[in-house]
């Protein structure tokens, strides 16, 4: 059970300490008991854990008063829109110039296009060859350009299974 559920159920919480990698950190202004700061940490990273710890050692205690993610993987701030934005460009029929294609979505798998005949497999959850990717062990399936059907993992050999099958419209 995560330790924030224990926590709201009142049970004591031995965490172990783990090691995270802080590669940029700086403090940007300084108003009274307030700090204001901007870290680039490595994936996994509690920010609210290392404001607590960073105040117990600096003897005056500390917590985070606000959160502001400014990158995310291979997602950055300059990407991002407003629900204001996004509602705009549904209105107006382009939502496909305020979104991430997917296919730079999980940039670590290939992606592959399936056949018609994939598709419809796919799509009921079977497993399908996919020789050109024997090497890989997930890969990004998409119909056509631009939708992604899903995500399937490597069985063995050139076989993939699905793993997440993605909704059509309608």
């Amino acid at each position: 059970m995560p330790a924030y559920k224990l926590a709201r159920r009142k049970k004591v919480i031995d965490l172990n300490p783990v090691e995270v990698d802080v590669k940029h950190f700086e403090i940007i202004a300084v108003n009274g008991d307030s700090a204001e700061f901007c870290a680039q940490v490595s994936s996994g990273t509690y920010m609210r854990s290392l404001a607590h710890d960073l105040g117990h050692r600096l003897g005056c205690g500390a917590h985070l008063k606000q959160l502001r993610r400014t990158r995310v993987a291979e997602f950055q701030i300059e990407d991002a829109h407003s629900l204001e934005a996004l509602g705009d460009a549904v209105r107006q029929g382009t939502v496909e110039a305020v979104v991430v294609h997917p296919r730079k979505l999980m940039p670590q798998f290939p992606c592959v296009t399936a056949t018609d005949g994939l598709v419809a497999l796919i799509r009921q959850g079977r497993s399908v060859n996919l020789p050109e990717y024997s090497k890989a062990a997930k890969v990004k399936v998409f119909q056509g350009q631009r939708d992604l059907i899903a995500v399937a993992n490597r069985v063995a050999g050139t076989l993939f299974r699905p793993a997440i099958v993605f909704a059509t419209e309608g």
